[in-house]
């Protein structure tokens, strides 16, 4: 066994989903590989799509109306621009797949799963193609795609995806990958203190900790939530601001806080287990992956306002299943943190719920849907 993982750089949860599943498999023993799929076109394309996507998540409202588009224009019935765009490169992806011997491939991004698409509609490609989806919706487009099967975060998305064209058969629910990381969990204090050391700040252990997580691309109104929060609770809480790759953010709030003792900011941080094992409450918008993170750690979430779009969803289908409180109004965010940390019920209530929606073994299903499709190959089937 032999298998290929594709994503695009296009926001960090495709590429922490994909790098999740390398790792498992690899300590399995399976030779595998993580490949950003636009590198095949170029270097140029994949460095384009990114800063593209960088600079219209900035602007939410112009997302939003694409994501809207992409909805209306979007069928299984026809093939649209983003499947051609992608197709283009997908002679370069068969020679890739082909030469190093790949008999399966996964894609936790939609644009190879377009590549792939051309390539099973041309009948030139026998491996295995197995899409991850990282989002709790259909995102426009996939049911253009053409694979072999599909693995979506929750079973109550299975009506979603059929209603827009993708068989039901080819439907998994195992959930979304995350690193093992995720799954190891420190006793809060030590946490705390192994925090404190690690970044060399001296917040108070003894108080409530709110971990504020703006994504990989630093989005959000960190500044005014980091501001409303210190006013309403002064110094009773401590603040840990991640501020992802925006650098400008970090460097504007490092200079605002420089002298307040209970605000930490860290830029694109490695160490987002430890804090979440640290805090009492998160902060975050509702990225399909970082929630899924989230819940695996039990942390109760605050969801910020979304990118309009698919985190919208995400809000959503976390919200109605009381795994996190939802709100794009600042002062009711801090509300809800306050009560989750003053409030064992409701704090354990939320907890519950992530407990019982979030898959924990989705990377062991994950394995053994491989290790079923070699073993057909084995059995000449």
């Amino acid at each position: 066994m032999k298998v290929l993982i594709l994503s695009c750089d296009t926001g960090e949860g495709h590429n922490s989903a994909a790098i999740a599943i390398c790792k498992y498999l690899k300590k399995a023993g399976v030779e595998c590989k993580v490949l950003d799929a636009l590198s095949l076109k170029s270097e140029k394309a994949s460095k384009g799509a990114a800063l593209a996507y960088l600079s219209v998540i900035r602007i939410p409202c112009l997302f939003g109306l694409i994501y809207k588009a992409g909805m209306l224009v979007s069928s299984s019935r026809f093939k649209s621009p983003v499947y051609y765009m992608n197709k283009s490169y997908s002679d370069k992806l068969y020679e890739y797949i082909n030469d190093n011997g790949f008999d399966t491939v996964i894609t936790t991004h939609l644009f190879p799963a377009e590549a792939l698409t051309a390539l099973k509609r041309a009948k030139r490609l026998s491996a295995y193609t197995i899409a991850v989806n990282t989002d709790y919706t259909c995102i426009p487009f996939w049911e253009e795609t053409e694979l072999d099967y599909y693995i979506i975060p929750h079973r109550d998305l299975i009506r979603e995806f059929v209603r827009r064209g993708i068989p039901k058969e080819k439907l998994l629910p195992f959930g979304i990958p995350v690193k093992p990381e995720f799954y190891k969990r420190l006793p809060r204090q030590m946490a705390r203190e192994r925090f404190c050391r690690q970044y060399n700040v001296s917040l108070d252990c003894s108080k409530p900790w709110y971990m504020i997580m703006s994504g990989s691309m630093g989005y959000g109104k960190i500044k005014g939530l980091v501001r409303a929060a210190i006013r309403l609770h002064r110094s009773s809480v401590n603040i840990i601001v991640i501020c992802g790759s925006n650098h400008r953010l970090q460097s504007k709030l490092k200079l605002v806080y420089k002298n307040n003792k209970n605000v930490a900011i860290c830029g694109y941080c490695k160490d987002v287990p430890l804090i979440m094992d640290a805090s009492d409450v998160l902060f975050t918008k509702p990225g399909g992956l970082s929630s899924t993170e989230a819940a695996i750690k039990s942390i109760p979430i605050i969801h910020m306002a979304p990118i309009p779009g698919c985190e919208s969803k995400n809000a959503e289908f976390f919200k109605n299943r009381f795994m996190s409180y939802s709100s794009k109004y600042i002062r009711k965010q801090l509300k809800a943190a306050a009560k989750i940390c003053s409030d064992d019920h409701y704090r354990s209530k939320i907890i519950q719920a992530q407990q019982e929606n979030i898959a924990r073994d989705t990377c062991d299903k994950i394995y053994m849907l491989l290790t079923e499709l070699n073993g057909r190959e084995g059995d000449g089937s």
